[in-house]
C-alpha cells in the first residue's frame, strides 16, 4: 500500500529510463517511480530503499530521498514561498512546493513570512494540504499527558501570558511568562514537562523538571559572590548602577532581575542595605 506523505520502505524493482521503480513483488499496483536525479550512487535490483511519497505536478504518487520538513499529520514551522489567486506555497523541502488555500489560513499569508503549518490529506481530493489553522488540528478534550511528563513542544507563538505551544503534535498548551527563563521563539521545537492539568483540561507547561526551578542565568554568578562574600552583600535593588556595575560587572537591569528570581526562590532575602542568603 502506498501511503501519501509518509516515509516508506520499498524494494527496487527495475530501472528504467524515468528511474526507478519501486514496490512489492507480489503487489503491481503498489508501484512507484523514484526518478533518477533521487535514485542512490550504488544500488541493486532487489534492495530495499527509505523514500518519502507525496504527488507530483500531475497529482500522481511519486518517490524522493529528499527529507520533507514535515510528514502527514504533524505541525512544522514553514516560509511561504509565494502567493496567488488561490492561496499560499510554502518551501517544505521537497521540489514541490506544499499548498495552503485561502481558506485553509489562520490570516493571510505572504512570501517571506513564516507559519506554523498542519500536513493533512483532503479526503475529496487525495491531495495533501497545508494548513495554518492549527486549533482544527488540536484537541484537549481527552488529554494523553500527566502531570510532571516529559513532553515534545512546537512554539506557536509569544502574547503577554507567555508562549503558546503545542504538545506532542496532540494537545495545546501554555508556558506563563513567569516560568519562561530563556530566550524562546516561535517554531522552536523544545523539551519541556507538564506542570499541570487543570479541571477544564488546559495544560500548564514548563522548560524545567519539575522541583527545579532554571533561575535567571545571573543568578548562579550572584549565588557564588554571596557565598564568597560571607552570605552577604551591600547591594540592593535601589543600589547605584555604577556601583553594581563595579562591584558585579552586571547592569542594575539584570542584577535587579537575578535578585528577583533568588528572592521568588526564597535563596534570599532584600533587605535595606543589601541581600542576604536565607
Amino acid at each position: 500500500m502506498i501511503n501519501i506523505g509518509q516515509y516508506q520502505t520499498f524494494t527496487i524493482l527495475r530501472e528504467t529510463d524515468p528511474g526507478l521503480f519501486l514496490g512489492d513483488e507480489a503487489e503491481e499496483e503498489n508501484e512507484i517511480l523514484l526518478p533518477h536525479k533521487y535514485k542512490p550512487e550504488a544500488f541493486e535490483i532487489g534492495d530495499e530503499i527509505e523514500v518519502f511519497v507525496y504527488l507530483d505536478n500531475e497529482e500522481r504518487p511519486i518517490a524522493t530521498t529528499l527529507e520533507p520538513y514535515v510528514t502527514l499529520n504533524e505541525f512544522a514551522y514553514l516560509q511561504c514561498s509565494d502567493v496567488n489567486k488561490y492561496g499560499a506555497f510554502m518551501d517544505w523541502g521537497l521540489e514541490k512546493q506544499l499548498f495552503v488555500p485561502f481558506k485553509e489560513q489562520a490570516r493571510p499569508m505572504t512570501a517571506g513570512s513564516w507559519y506554523i503549518v498542519y500536513l493533512y490529506l483532503d479526503d475529496k481530493t487525495n491531495r495533501l494540504v497545508g494548513s495554518s489553522k492549527t486549533n482544527r488540528f488540536v484537541d484537549n478534550t481527552t488529554v494523553t499527558v500527566e502531570m510532571y511528563e516529559k513532553i515534545d513542544i512546537l512554539v506557536t507563538h509569544l502574547t503577554e501570558k507567555g508562549a503558546n505551544v503545542i504538545i506532542n503534535g496532540k494537545h495545546h498548551g501554555l508556558i506563563y511568562v513567569d516560568d519562561i527563563f530563556e530566550d524562546i521563539r516561535s517554531g522552536d521545537r523544545l523539551k519541556a514537562y507538564v506542570k499541570k492539568v487543570r479541571e477544564d483540561n488546559k495544560i500548564d507547561v514548563v522548560l524545567q523538571a519539575p522541583g527545579y526551578r532554571s533561575i535567571e542565568p545571573n543568578a548562579n554568578y550572584i549565588l557564588d559572590e554571596l557565598k564568597a562574600a560571607g552570605g552577604f552583600l551591600p547591594l540592593h535593588d535601589k543600589s547605584d548602577p555604577e556601583t553594581i556595575k563595579n562591584e558585579l560587572g552586571l547592569s542594575k537591569k539584570s542584577f535587579k532581575k537575578a535578585i528577583g528570581s533568588l528572592y521568588k526562590d526564597k535563596q534570599i532575602t532584600i533587605k535595606s542595605d543589601g541581600i542576604e542568603l536565607v
